[in-house]
């Protein structure tokens, strides 16, 4: 199995299925977990030094922080219903305690934090929507915390693509800080399908191939993109939802496309 392929697991004690943390991905800004709480579970963690995004993925949820509080935070009960989540911005050297209203699936986004800005639910009607792309190549996309929202480091996104369709494509990568030109920014894509027994492809590769790798995906897996190029395929009859998460030490999302696939943004 690719070494940058994380596996979901079965819910621990405290709902954890996903974990990726800084340590176990070999770098320095993105941590990710995603929890399954049952109704009337609950979890809460200190923040400490992190900035949380709290992402309502599926079901219903109290949102408790130091100072705030956010009650029946949710509605759509699938991602596949393609309605902008509900999320929460928990900054560092806070805590929150989520209380889950009905089954809950949820993810949690970390980054580092210079508590700049106060906790904040970010309501469906504050993510952006828009369609990216044309012909094969198209998306649908969900900007929940991009880099004109109040942030330290975080900028988090849902995409829909559809079976049989090519996104993060044509390729482009983030991995070096040469600004303006290009950010470095790591990356965790959060994979979901529909129907959920499909596949699908992520590859990883850089210039040099010095990484070059093709993943198969499944339902509710992760793919770390500490550099390169990562462009992901459905094959048809699947549809693909995935979660991004990206942090780095300029808070900016600037891209540089593969030229071999150049002609393709023409």
């Amino acid at each position: 199995m690719s070494k940058l392929l994380v596996m979901s697991q079965s819910p621990n004690a405290d709902g954890m299925t996903i974990n990726v943390t800084p340590q176990s991905a070999n770098w320095e800004y993105v941590g990710f977990e995603v929890y399954r709480l049952e109704e009337g579970e609950t979890l809460e963690k200190a923040t400490k030094d992190k900035e949380v995004c709290i992402v309502l993925l599926s079901g219903l949820a109290n949102v408790v922080t130091v100072e705030k509080k956010f009650k029946k935070v949710g509605k759509r009960m699938s991602v596949f219903e393609k309605t902008p989540p509900y999320s929460i911005y928990v900054p560092n050297e806070d805590s929150y305690k989520i209380e889950a209203l009905t089954d809950v699936e949820v993810a949690i986004c970390l980054a580092p934090g210079k508590g700049s800005y106060p906790a904040r639910l970010i309501a469906p009607d504050d993510v952006g929507q828009e369609d990216r792309g044309s012909g094969n190549m198209s998306r649908k996309v969900h900007n929940i915390l991009p880099e004109d929202k109040e942030a330290d480091s975080l900028l988090v996104v849902e995409v829909y693509t559809p079976d049989g369709n090519t996104s993060s494509y044509p390729p482009h990568k983030h991995d070096e800080l040469n600004l303006p030109h290009e950010s470095y920014l790591e990356e965790t894509y959060y994979h979901k399908l529909n129907p959920e027994q499909g596949f699908a492809f992520q590859r990883v590769y850089n210039d040099d191939r010095s990484l070059d790798e093709a993943i198969v995906l499944e339902n509710n897996s992760v793919v770390l993109v500490p550099k390169g190029y990562h462009p992901v395929s459905c094959v048809p009859g699947y549809e693909s939802y995935y979660l991004n998460v990206m942090a780095g030490p300029e808070r900016t999302w600037k891209f540089h496309n593969d030229p071999d696939h150049e002609w393709l943004f023409k």
